[in-house]
């Protein structure tokens, strides 16, 4: 067999090799965070820790989003070792977490998760940089590679909600950190990739950016309407458990959202609606989804409200990746998404300390003020759908 027949089928092997082992990584990065998200709260509870510190201490992933972060990517970029960062900033976050686990007093907690989160919080944009260069590389699909990543937080969070019937929530701390552990080892795997060529800085495009009142809707509108997310994110699960919610249950609620979010990527490709549309009717239907949540309805209610996930997540990611895509040039592209992080990223910090104050006063009534910031969400996107031209929505993407 000649050397020319060979290359297809090695280029294939390699292919999918790259794509099982990303995948793998994917699937350990987002079931930490199937852990995490549910019951690191409830961890916080049980050593003794009250919603005021829960509330700060929980508002220091969307604080480095906008501050550490884009140094890290920056950095790794522009050494050309995303591979390289991806590895250290795993092994950095078993370690952080090994930590936070031996630490039971608020200031000392809040301490070891800030400088773990600074290692943590890059993982995603790092692995999402590596995976678009191996997408170009190996001609692959980026959807079912990051599809993985969903499914395994829902597998891992009803896994954990299972144990926690079993395992007291004072050790809930040492599930995530295994989680973290595995996820070091699979790093490890990732298959080196060539070095792409150097690219030219776009530092006037870039600030041309930050004057575009589109643009400006567009990180401003995704901001609002995540981070109305917050006290679902930290005290869903608190609320859970004291309204008498076994672990298993509270774990199949946060599966019931995610699955739902699974299908809806699954299904955009098919939605003929323009982007600024998808946000505002994602906005309205967070608005929705938080009003009547604050009302404590019985659970087969809240089953069916947390379907609404696939919206008030799902869907605004589906409308802002669409706007993106169509409204910023792609040679700024990077730039673009840093600034939708960054925004992100301090409403989403400013939320979580004063949704943590609002919920230690009036519980469930903090769902209320996450229902006003999806609506006003809705609104500056409603105002600004004119700046957008006409176009159907092509990109099925997200990321938690």
């Amino acid at each position: 067999m000649s050397s020319e027949s060979q290359i297809p089928i090695a280029a294939k092997v390699a292919s999918r090799r790259f794509a099982a082992r990303l995948a793998a990584f994917y699937a350990t990065l987002f079931g930490m965070t199937g852990v995490h998200l549910p019951f690191f709260t409830v961890w916080l509870k049980a050593i003794g820790i009250d919603a005021t510190w829960i509330g700060i201490i929980t508002a220091v992933p969307p604080v480095t989003r906008f501050t550490v972060l884009p140094l890290v990517t920056a950095s790794a970029e522009r050494r050309q070792m995303l591979r390289g960062a991806i590895i250290a900033t795993s092994f950095a976050t078993a370690f952080g977490f090994c930590l936070i686990g031996t630490q039971h007093q608020p200031l000392l907690v809040l301490a070891f998760y800030a400088l773990t989160c600074c290692v943590w919080t890059p993982m995603v944009p790092l692995t999402d940089a590596y995976a678009l260069r191996g997408v170009r590389q190996y001609g692959l699909n980026y959807g079912p590679l990051r599809l993985w990543g969903s499914a395994a937080f829902a597998v891992c969070a009803l896994a954990s909600g299972f144990l926690l019937g079993y395992v007291a929530a004072v050790h809930l701390i040492w599930i995530i950190t295994f989680m973290t552990v595995v996820g070091a080892l699979v790093a490890v795997t990732l298959r080196p990739l060539e070095r792409p060529p150097a690219a030219s800085a776009a530092a006037a495009g870039a600030r041309k950016l930050l004057r575009d009142r589109g643009f400006l809707a567009i990180i401003f509108s995704a901001a609002l309407i995540q981070s109305s997310h917050s006290a679902y994110y930290i005290f869903a699960s608190i609320a859970w458990q004291q309204a008498g919610f076994s672990g298993l249950t509270i774990a199949g609620l946060w599966v019931l959202g995610v699955i739902a979010e699974i299908v809806l990527f699954a299904l955009s490709p098919r939605f003929t609606l323009r982007p600024q549309t998808l946000v505002v009717i994602a906005a309205v239907s967070a608005a929705a989804r938080w009003a009547i949540t604050a009302q404590d309805p019985p659970l087969p209610i809240l089953a069916v409200v947390q379907l609404a996930h696939a919206l008030s997540f799902g869907l605004t990611q589906v409308g802002i990746m669409g706007l993106m895509v169509h409204h910023v040039p792609s040679h700024i592209m990077a730039r673009g998404q840093g600034y939708l992080t960054a925004c992100g990223g301090i409403v989403a910090s400013t939320t979580s300390v004063v949704c943590g104050m609002v919920y230690a006063r009036y519980g469930l009534g903090a769902y209320y003020m996450m229902a006003a910031m999806a609506g006003t969400g809705g609104l500056v996107m409603w105002l600004s759908r004119r700046r957008f031209i006409a176009f159907s929505s092509e990109v099925g993407t997200g990321s938690r």
